[in-house]
């Protein structure tokens, strides 16, 4: 079952000669208990589509469907089932957390029962429960954002869309955001669209990938296929004194390098692996330790970063 399609969505801007595509006719669709994310290089249409989907920014053309119903003719109703988080997007300053929270509860029909509840129960996960009084303005930025998830999640809705919700979070913390994510499809079967700049963490919790270039879709799969369908990976080796000759051998083959210390990363097509040993072997080139990294999300995202770059030049 579906709980949320998008057929043929487009926007367009004005500009000084004709208008400016953002989004252009894309169709996805999001699948009960399915965390979906959606990724692309700035400028590729996210956020547009983003606050099309919360009704923010009224569409050019196209149809969005939450539940089986039109969002343009029940937006309220529908609204009351989706939620919505970015690292973005600032509470009242003036408010504590508890407070924020309790006036969030109240607006989604939450009883008094139920909201301090929930409200201790996510403050406490994140490490915040003793901080409730604190008001938002004496926040730091990760902290701004803990509280921004428990809000998201605090009416257990059926559809959650969330953007970059791991900005400003410390490592370890982000990856608790992931789990609890996780936990919350999980525990709830809530639907989630989610964005980010981190490949590994989208990697790690996204079901499926949709992949927008230049406002358009221009994949849609998991990320182990996505990564699949790169070919580049990427050799290490620990050459020792044999660093330049091993740089030599990289450019004769047209490859990208990175060099620390006495080591050397070269990113070459998997086919070709052979062919760089076998060379470095015929220069005499030795090295102590070599380990050989596949393609991952963040691989295929700069392939198609970079694709897109040139097709501006």
């Amino acid at each position: 079952m579906h709980v949320l399609k998008v057929d043929q969505l487009t926007k367009t801007f004005p500009q000084k000669k004709g208008r400016f595509t953002a989004v252009d006719s894309i169709s996805f669709a999001l699948g009960e208990g399915e965390i979906l994310g959606l990724l692309g290089p700035n400028g590729a249409g996210k956020t547009t589509t983003i606050q099309m989907l919360l009704g923010t920014l009224t569409s050019t053309q196209g149809s969005i469907t939450y539940f089986d119903k039109n969002f343009f003719k029940h937006r309220s109703e529908i609204m009351q089932k989706v939620s919505f988080a970015s690292a973005y997007i600032n509470f009242p300053h003036r408010l504590t957390i508890q407070e924020n929270l309790d006036v969030y509860a109240r607006l989604y029909g939450l009883n008094t029962k139920t909201r301090k509840e929930r409200i201790q129960k996510f403050l406490t996960f994140f490490e915040m429960w003793k901080m409730r009084s604190k008001t938002i303005s004496s926040l730091s930025a990760g902290q701004k954002t803990r509280v921004m998830l428990a809000k998201a999640f605090l009416a257990h809705p059926q559809v959650v869309l969330l953007d970059e919700p791991t900005a400003s979070l410390d490592p370890d913390i982000a990856e608790e955001v992931l789990t609890f994510i996780r936990q919350q499809q999980k525990d709830y079967n809530v639907s989630i669209l989610f964005t980010s700049h981190n490949m590994a963490e989208v990697a790690k919790v996204c079901d499926r990938v949709l992949f927008l270039q230049k406002g358009k879709i221009v994949a849609n799969d998991t990320p182990e296929h996505l990564a699949k369908s790169v070919s580049i990976a990427r050799v290490e080796l620990m050459v020792g004194d044999g660093l330049k000759r091993t740089q030599a051998v990289a450019e004769e083959l047209k490859c990208e390098t990175e060099v620390s210390d006495r080591s050397i990363t070269i990113a070459i097509d998997e086919r070709k692996i052979s062919d760089l040993l076998i060379t470095l072997a015929k220069r005499g080139v030795e090295y102590s330790q070599i380990s050989i990294q596949t393609p991952t999300l963040e691989d295929y995202f700069i392939q198609k970063s970079k694709e897109q770059k040139k097709d501006r030049v």
